[in-house]
């Protein structure tokens, strides 16, 4: 179970947020190996053709994700990161706002995605890099995430997308 390298961070960011660290679920070969072999079982790889992550802990989980399953990756960063013409989506977190882009031939059109995040908690962050693959043509078909703050409602925003998580608190 990936939860024993998961470690409660209290005030952080802000006083009154729990924040759950997955750094040392990263430092450990062993739970590493095991977060990732879990992604892969949550959602048939004959699903998807194309894994997405969103910066930054998404990039981690989603590279080593679509290796293991033999598909390619495609990053949704945060603004002025990426090269190439974009499409942006703005939404709020938990604790503020932020703003997302992916580049405009990032997914071809048609393409089914499997987004993966560390962290599901309000739905915004996902909730908008699924209006971006959406906007370029493609079909997010299932999302994965290590973590899901369930009591923070985020499946919501997710309706109609099968949602799927390793650790639920």
């Amino acid at each position: 179970m990936i939860e024993r390298y998961i470690r409660d961070v209290p005030d952080f960011p802000k006083p009154g947020i729990l924040f759950k660290d997955i750094t040392p679920l990263l430092q450990s070969a062993e739970g590493l190996k095991l977060a990732i072999d879990q992604l892969g079982s949550l959602v048939d790889p004959k699903s998807y053709d194309l894994v997405c992550g969103v910066e930054s802990r998404g990039f981690i989980f989603g590279t080593a994700l679509a290796l293991r399953v033999g598909k390619g990756f495609a990053p949704i960063r945060k603004p002025g990161k990426l090269p190439w013409k974009t499409v942006a989506e703005s939404y709020e977190l938990e604790y503020g706002t932020d703003r997302l882009e992916i580049h405009t031939d990032a997914v071809a059109a048609g393409q089914r995605v499997l987004l993966v995040d560390d962290l599901l908690a309000t739905g915004g962050t996902a909730g908008a890099a699924t209006k971006l693959v959406q906007r370029i043509g493609g079909r997010v078909t299932a999302c994965a995430f290590v973590i899901e703050l369930v009591f923070l409602g985020g499946r919501k925003r997710l309706e109609g997308t099968p949602v799927h998580s390793l650790v639920k608190y």
